[in-house]
């Protein structure tokens, strides 16, 4: 059976590839399931891209095994593409997802309705020991209403408004939300790259 070593300590994550590759009899192993513990991968890249080509590289190398590591964000028009790779620790360290929001509302006080157009962005880069790191990338388009409102989900998902709905992403069932979330965007087009594996 072949094997992928998914570069994050996020079960939530872990949980969504393994349903993923089982289907292409593929073993996911994540770095809460090795033996040896792996510090944080610092993220310097300048772009989604090169921050989840940093992490999947470092894993790929490190263990002689493919794969794979994501970055993902959350990208507002209005704001210059803020917060960008900083969607995290938008609102600085330790990363509080209500501060962000905080922040993020604070910031588009002003902005029109019909200015406030965001969208979620995935990229998935995949890392095989000495040949070429492929990316995919996934995104969900919508808008930043002017309040939160939802209890699911995470992050930026009470503020976010996915096309062709009235709700939040954090109003949303969790299997509906999965259905049209940039991470679900982006694995699709990985099924296309699934036989380089």
């Amino acid at each position: 059976m072949k094997k992928i070593i998914i570069a994050t300590k996020n079960k939530g994550k872990v949980k969504e590839f393994r349903a993923f590759f089982a289907p292409h009899n593929i073993e996911v192993v994540s770095l809460l399931d090795l033996e040896e513990d792996i510090p944080d991968i610092e993220e310097t890249g300048e772009s989604f891209v090169e921050n989840a080509a940093i992490k999947a590289e470092q894993i790929a190398n490190r263990f002689q095994q493919p794969a794979l590591a994501d970055d993902s964000g959350l990208i507002i028009d209005s704001l210059e593409g803020r917060p960008g790779i900083y969607s995290a620790r938008y609102a600085g360290e330790p990363t509080d997802d209500q501060s962000n929001i905080d922040k993020i509302l604070g910031e588009m006080k002003e902005v029109p309705n019909d200015a406030r157009d965001a969208r979620f962005i995935c990229v998935l880069a995949i890392s095989r020991p000495g040949e070429e790191t492929m990316f995919v990338t996934g995104y969900c388009e919508g808008h930043i209403q002017t309040e939160q409102s939802g209890q699911n989900g995470f992050g930026y998902d009470p503020i976010f408004v996915p096309e062709g709905y009235e709700k939040t992403m954090a109003e949303l069932d969790p299997a509906e939300k999965n259905q049209i979330s940039h991470r679900n965007m982006a694995m699709h087009q990985l099924e296309n790259k699934i036989h380089l594996l």
